[in-house]
């Protein structure tokens, strides 16, 4: 359900510092309020963006822009705190998740605050190898930390497999395993050194910490969420045709009545590609080579196309045209089965030539685009955009989401002031440039 959960809020800017990468464990987690973002903290984005990207900044200039990004933010909260009040934050897996974000943007933060000025570094630089070694030898720690990568490395394949099918017999390589075990013991060795210095950093870099942690555990949980009421918005063809039928402007009667004047003449005998030809509105019936194609489609694989038109096609036989029209989202279709058997490329798979000719219910509303869409695909559309209008208004109001909407945006017109370098000495030989 990714159009619920919005990823072009401009304020998530700020949080780019703070790298996808592999997350590590932390420690344990405390109950975190995901329902507020005060005045201060958006201020505290506001910083980072300035720094970082000050062209973002004209897009919060915009009024009707800067109410898009305070809604999105809001829908991400309340998601978030309803997949807290749900228990999802308590899942094994999704605890170490929470607890691998924390760590993570403590440690990446950390890195930067002290390498601040040295120029580019990568990730962790200066953490050495000997330090990673004795992090895992030192002793009565090392089969805790042990246990503690395993079950993060673990929960971190569980995730990727939950989020993607093709992984599901994902296995990590060697490589890929030494990496993520690197990796887990720099992003552990810059948290222990920053939880032993927290009350000596600077109130901005711990405030501008928590904060991060905040709003990168409440956009994993938001997915999280957002994943568990996906069936809750889907929209029913029952209500699809309930809506058709009370909207005279959509009503398909003289299409369908259209469409039953050429089966009748299918039926009588007429060839079938001549009529494609003339009355068929798909555009696939046009060739590269702009011919018409008489409404044929040849080796048809298996659930290519829509599944009322891929049952009326098999379930007939060779040459059979359809009793009756068969209707899908994309409109009335007339269809005859010319052959069907194994692929002439794999045998071990079926395929089917089939002919059709398309009466197109396609609708075009100038308010959302210049193009047509299936009939039914508009409505579907627009019943699940108010379902989950509805959805995100009811949740933002349950869990008493609040975002200040009353920040100042950082003035970034001023440009920074020229850095002077000093002279150099007449002495100096010249460098040259590497080409």
């Amino acid at each position: 359900m990714d159009r619920m959960l919005k990823k072009s809020v401009i304020i998530w800017i700020a949080l780019a510092a703070a790298v996808q990468l592999a997350h590590a464990q932390g420690v344990a987690l405390s109950p975190t309020s995901f329902n507020k973002i005060t005045k201060e903290e958006i201020q505290l984005l506001l910083k980072d963006v300035a720094s970082s990207n000050p062209d973002a900044l004209k897009k919060l200039a915009d009024p009707e822009s800067r109410q898009q990004q305070i809604d999105s933010l809001k829908q991400l909260l309340a998601f978030a705190s309803q997949a807290q009040k749900d228990g999802l934050a308590d899942f094994p897996t999704n605890r170490q998740e929470l607890r691998s974000i924390r760590s993570e943007v403590i440690a990446v933060n950390y890195d930067k605050e002290i390498n601040a000025g040295k120029g580019p570094m990568p990730p962790f630089g200066n953490i050495s190898d000997a330090r990673v070694k004795a992090f895992w030898t030192a002793g009565e720690t090392a089969k805790t930390r042990e246990s503690a990568f395993a079950q993060f490395l673990d929960a971190k394949l569980e995730l990727l497999k939950a989020s993607n099918s093709q992984m599901s017999d994902r296995v990590p390589s060697q490589e890929e395993k030494e990496q993520a075990r690197e990796f887990f013991a720099k992003v552990k060795i810059y948290e222990g050194e920053y939880e032993s210095k927290r009350n000596t950093l600077s109130k901005d870099l711990r405030d501008k910490i928590d904060l991060q942690i905040k709003l990168q555990q409440a956009q994993f949980l938001a997915r999280q969420y957002s994943e568990k009421i996906a069936e809750r918005v889907k929209i029913t063809d029952t209500e699809i045709d309930s809506y058709i039928s009370k909207h005279p402007e959509l009503d398909t009667s003289e299409k369908r009545a259209k469409a039953e004047k050429i089966l009748t003449r299918v039926k009588a005998g007429e060839d079938f590609a001549s009529l494609a030809n003339e009355f068929s509105e798909d555009p696939g019936n046009k060739g590269v080579d702009g011919k018409l194609q008489g409404g044929l489609y040849q080796n048809v694989g298996m659930g290519v196309m829509v599944p009322p038109f891929e049952k009326a096609a098999l379930a007939l036989k060779p040459g059979a045209v359809s009793p009756g029209l068969v209707e899908s989202d994309f409109g009335y279709h007339i269809i005859k089965l010319e052959k069907k058997g194994p692929s002439p490329d794999d045998p071990k798979k079926e395929v089917y030539d089939v002919r059709h000719i398309l009466i197109s219910t396609a609708f075009n509303d100038p308010a959302l685009s210049a193009s047509s869409v299936p009939l039914r695909s508009y409505v579907r559309g627009k019943l699940e955009g108010e379902k989950e209008k509805l959805t995100v208004e009811e949740l933002i109001r349950a869990n008493n989401v609040q975002v200040a909407e009353d920040f100042v945006l950082p003035d970034v017109s001023a440009k920074p002031a020229a850095v002077k370098k000093a002279p150099v000495s007449k002495k100096r030989k010249p460098v040259r440039r590497r080409r």
